[in-house]
């Protein structure tokens, strides 16, 4: 059985409904409230999804983590991606692309791996290689920026699902309507205030002042919510 997508009808196919992502982390906590100050964590992945994920753990009260995750970029087209791979290993491929773009199995452990060997810089940037928190029994709320294709998403879920939370809640400000879809087949509960049919769909259509955040960017953020140490 699919998972209840929550939306705002309000917003739903509008363009430019939040003016940054800091007012699309209010709007989501708004509709998370019945987790505040509950056995639950904020789990945002990088870069995007801190700005937003810091604001919905602020808001209510929970502590906060990252998911250490990034996409597998298409060779020659790094801003492109035909899946998503995990600090600790989990994949997910966009097999239609995977196919179209001919890649062998070793081809894409090859790409993987130089992701992965990123991903470790990030756990040690953005984490301090903590040990990732234990989510046994918890709600674990999984925060982004924005959903376009999902894979992302999805490799953060199956990352979670191991560590064997009570709840998974999926809370982003903007998704395309299928994906909404696709990830309510996955989780326990979808939170997505602007939700948006149509061929087309790009997260920074949600945003009047969105951009990429560098990595200092982003460590600042957190040593500024005293998530990182100071200095």
């Amino acid at each position: 059985m699919s998972a209840i997508i929550t939306e705002d009808p309000e917003l739903r196919n509008k363009l430019r409904a939040f003016q940054d992502r800091d007012q699309a982390g209010s709007c989501l906590a708004g509709m998370l409230e019945k987790y505040r100050k509950s056995d639950a964590i904020v789990l945002a992945i990088p870069s995007g999804g801190v700005p937003v994920g810091l604001v919905v753990s602020s808001r209510l009260d929970l502590p906060f983590d990252l998911l250490i995750i990034r996409k597998i970029p298409i060779p020659g087209n790094p801003e492109a991606g035909f899946g998503a791979v995990s600090l600790e290993g989990d994949m997910v491929l966009n097999d239609s692309i995977v196919r179209m773009l001919g890649l062998s199995r070793d081809e894409i452990v090859e790409l993987a791996g130089s992701v992965q060997r990123e991903l470790s810089a990030r756990n040690r940037i953005f984490r301090e290689d903590a040990p990732f928190p234990d989510l046994h029994g918890k709600v674990a709320i999984l925060v982004d920026d924005g959903l376009a294709s999902g894979y992302t998403m999805i490799t953060a879920v199956r990352l979670v699902k191991r560590k064997k939370p009570a709840r998974i809640v999926v809370a982003v400000p903007t998704a395309s309507a299928s994906t909404a879809k696709l990830l309510a087949e996955e989780v326990d509960e979808v939170v997505c205030p602007n939700i948006r049919s149509g061929y087309s769909f790009a997260v920074a259509d949600a945003y009047w002042n969105w951009y990429d955040l560098s990595r200092d960017q982003v460590v600042d953020m957190l040593r500024q919510r005293g998530f990182l140490k100071a200095g």
